[in-house]
């Protein structure tokens, strides 16, 4: 019996340059809440971009943001049930070697707030317009007032042009994931973790949970979860550990 979707964002529920959650989603999260089954948005992205972008049912919600990197219950706003924070010390270095690179920006994650070191004010609009992420500029990683609890590296010449460069240095203290085709994001926590944290919290076995995924960041969650679909869309290195796939969420959701 499922209880429980968690379900990543971007290329699993939006798609290319898409901003908008199709309304179909919103019905079946209410019809399968009135069933007993809740559904949990699981994103690198921030909380409040989250509500956000589920706005008619933002309260109705469970949330896994920044990569499991912190997790909030149902509500306005809703409790913190669990948080990952990186140690200060060594996530400020992770972000001084991703500004030492000359074609990279860093992103670093607060519990609801996204920091920004700008090079190039694209970065600036692309998170606060596109994403819509709260944002903050800081002249200096070390001025960020609160813990951190991801750092991202946005390559502009792609993610995976960085990650054999970035990885082997931070990956023995961080979980490094690529996270979409230009960012490259480095937790404590990943997705697994956070969900984890959430069943716990919720008193629901990770048998019951269906999630769904489309990229490398998404593997621990798809890992725990009793049942794991895998986007028709993702690299068929991903495909291949999954034997349940799907072209789209809300086709399985009808099902439920």
């Amino acid at each position: 019996m499922i209880r429980l979707i968690a379900s990543d964002i971007d290329g699993t529920l939006l798609h290319g340059q898409e901003t908008q959650i199709s309304p179909p989603i919103f019905q079946e999260i209410c019809r399968l809440r009135e069933k007993g089954i809740l559904f949990c948005p699981a994103s690198g992205r921030q909380y409040s971009s989250l509500r956000r972008l589920f706005a008619p049912v933002a309260d109705q919600l469970i949330y896994l943001c920044e990569n499991g990197a912190v997790v909030y219950g149902s509500g306005n706003p809703g409790p913190v049930l669990g948080k990952t924070p990186m140690p200060q010390a060594r996530a400020l270095a992770l972000c001084s070697d991703i500004l030492s690179q000359p074609r990279c920006e860093v992103l670093i994650s607060g519990a609801d707030t996204s920091y920004l070191c700008p090079k190039c004010e694209d970065i600036v609009d692309h998170m606060r317009y596109f994403v819509g992420n709260n944002v903050s500029i800081l002249s200096a990683p070390e001025q960020i007032p609160e813990e951190i609890l991801k750092v991202s590296a946005y390559c502009r010449d792609g993610a995976w042009e960085m990650e054999p460069l970035l990885s082997p240095r931070w990956g023995h203290e961080f979980q490094c994931a690529v996270a979409g085709e230009k960012w490259l994001d480095f937790t404590l926590a990943d997705k697994g973790t956070g969900l984890l944290q959430l069943c716990r919290a919720l008193a629901v076995a990770p048998e019951e949970v269906a999630a769904f995924g489309d990229n490398y960041n998404d593997l621990p969650m798809l890992r725990l979860a009793g049942r794991a679909y895998i986007m028709d869309s993702a690299a068929p290195a991903l495909r291949r550990q999954f034997s349940l796939h799907c072209p789209s969420v809300v086709e399985v959701l009808r099902t439920l």
